[in-house]
């Protein structure tokens, strides 16, 4: 599975978080690329399959509470591990946030990236344990206090 990208977007199309992996792309073709694609996952109803199709690659989304979780992925990827992994990260963002919400995000962006970055480095997968994923933000965060 090579993932190309994950965003975080709000139900008023707004990107909280956007990590891109191995993309060259410059920031007015990822803008246009968000747009786009964020603009055809919210006009999508409940009812309709959470995967599009977009240019050479799929979307895979998920809704929780008002933010939307976006993964673009290689065309033969596996949708339904795409959907684990999203919910792998909403389950560990919401267990260090303790409940997680669109303001946690953006008050603690650096965070939120930094729990991104332990669990997919250059497109892949490499943990999804939380406690794994969590153990060094813990030890930044006792590093932090402890200043």
């Amino acid at each position: 599975m090579k993932i190309r990208f994950i965003l975080m977007v709000n139900k008023q199309g707004q990107t909280r978080l956007a990590q891109y992996y191995g993309e060259n792309l410059t920031i007015q073709e990822k803008a246009a690329i968000e747009g786009e694609i964020i603009r055809k996952c919210l006009a999508r109803t409940e009812s309709q399959c959470s995967f599009i199709e977009y240019r050479d690659f799929k979307c895979v989304y998920r809704r929780y509470a008002s933010l939307f979780f976006i993964v673009g992925v290689d065309g033969q990827t596996n949708e339904l591990g795409v959907l684990e992994l999203i919910h792998n990260l909403v389950e560990t963002l919401d267990k260090y946030f303790e409940n997680v919400c669109e303001l946690d995000i953006m008050f603690n962006i650096e965070k939120a990236h930094f729990i991104l970055d332990e669990m997919i480095c250059n497109g892949h997968i490499i943990e999804t344990n939380k406690a794994n994923i969590l153990r060094p933000t813990r030890l930044m965060d006792k590093h932090q206090s402890k200043k």
